[in-house]
């Protein structure tokens, strides 16, 4: 087959733009093998659930899906009522960037809190935890966190575990879509289990794509009492894939031999390196120490059409000039260097 791209390019766009990892490649190989039970009754996915009780705890129960929509709507709706709400920062990616899927699909109702740093506290979640026995009111059940946050900030063990504390004396559950979560626990040098099991998280959607991956997601109930329905939500939300060894082999590769942190720790150092080269060019301004893979920048627009004509990258908000610079697994430091001095350039014409 002929290869219809350009697989020199580069670009800051996302780590969803990257490849997949080789060793993910050659463990899907390493599956393909032969025949296997489908539908989950393979020893891969069997392995995959061993090894997340082995990072998450006993009662951690792993169900792989594919992508990171329906892992988010499938752990929500297994934690709630068709009568309840979820609370989430307003800039939280089931908020903004899932189409309302859980809206639509899960039939919730999200309550956003605006969050300046990306992060809810207690305090921003008792803005929406009211209104419990209203008929008039959605229920609040659920607190969502995204770890990382969409504007590249880590909640720490710590912020976690006070979240979860409160949400409890509440009465309500915690979700964490953990798309990037291997990227904040390689930030805090943490094991997973310390930003989520240990913390008192009920459900995780945690991310395999943005790091390395194919495609696949894993669903992951840590309070399994909270969640029955589990399989019959992940087959009605069509989420249930048939071979499904191949999700599963890309899992046990990523969390072998500690996969995981390496392309994370990377991309993190990437982006720590490309702030270090911008931070203090004439023209820019960096709102946020990244706190992971990502670097948000306001530029003049003039300055970002021309660069962005070259490399892809995202712009987050219009209104100010704010762009998204995203590091990957497979960014290297020339990639930094060669786009920090192409911006370096731009901004002197």
């Amino acid at each position: 087959m002929i290869s219809l791209h350009d697989s020199s390019a580069r670009g800051f766009n996302s780590d969803n733009c990257a490849g997949v990892h080789p060793e993910v490649l050659a463990a899907i190989g390493v599956a393909n093998g032969g025949h296997q039970p489908s539908y989950g009754g393979d020893v891969y996915t069997a392995r995959l659930r061993e090894m997340f009780k082995e990072r998450f705890g006993e009662r951690a129960e792993a169900y792989p899906v594919f992508n990171g929509t329906g892992a988010n709507v499938i752990g929500l709706r297994a934690l709630t009522d068709p009568w309840s709400a979820v609370i989430c920062a307003e800039t939280a990616h089931i908020h903004l960037d899932e189409g309302g899927a859980p809206e639509k699909v899960a039939g919730l109702k999200l309550l956003p809190v605006p969050a300046p740093d990306g992060k809810l506290t207690p305090e921003l979640i008792d803005r929406q935890a009211h209104g419990q026995g209203d008929e008039h009111r959605a229920q609040p059940r659920v607190v969502s966190l995204t770890q990382r946050t969409e504007l590249g900030t880590v909640y720490t063990a710590e912020e976690i575990t006070e979240i979860c504390a409160h949400a409890h004396e509440l009465g309500m559950l915690v979700h964490v879509d953990g798309t990037r979560l291997a990227n904040a626990a390689a930030a805090l040098d943490l094991p997973f289990r310390a930003l989520t099991t240990d913390a008192g998280v009920d459900m995780l959607s945690f991310g395999g794509t943005k790091n390395g991956l194919l495609y696949g997601e894993v669903v992951v109930a840590l309070s399994p009492e909270a969640a029955p329905g589990m399989p019959y939500l992940r087959k009605a939300a069509m989420q249930l894939s048939s071979k499904m060894r191949f999700v599963s082999a890309q899992f046990i590769a990523l969390l072998e031999d500690d996969l995981w942190l390496r392309s994370a720790g990377h991309a993190n150092a990437m982006a720590a390196r490309l702030y270090a080269a911008v931070r203090d060019l004439p023209g820019v301004v960096v709102p946020r120490v990244p706190q992971a893979n990502a670097v948000f920048a306001r530029l003049d627009p003039r300055v970002a059409e021309r660069l962005g004509e070259r490399y892809r990258f995202g712009l987050w908000d219009p209104a100010t000039g704010e762009v998204r610079w995203v590091c990957s697994f497979d960014t290297t430091e020339d990639d930094v260097d060669v786009f920090a001095a192409a911006l370096t350039a731009e901004l002197r014409d």
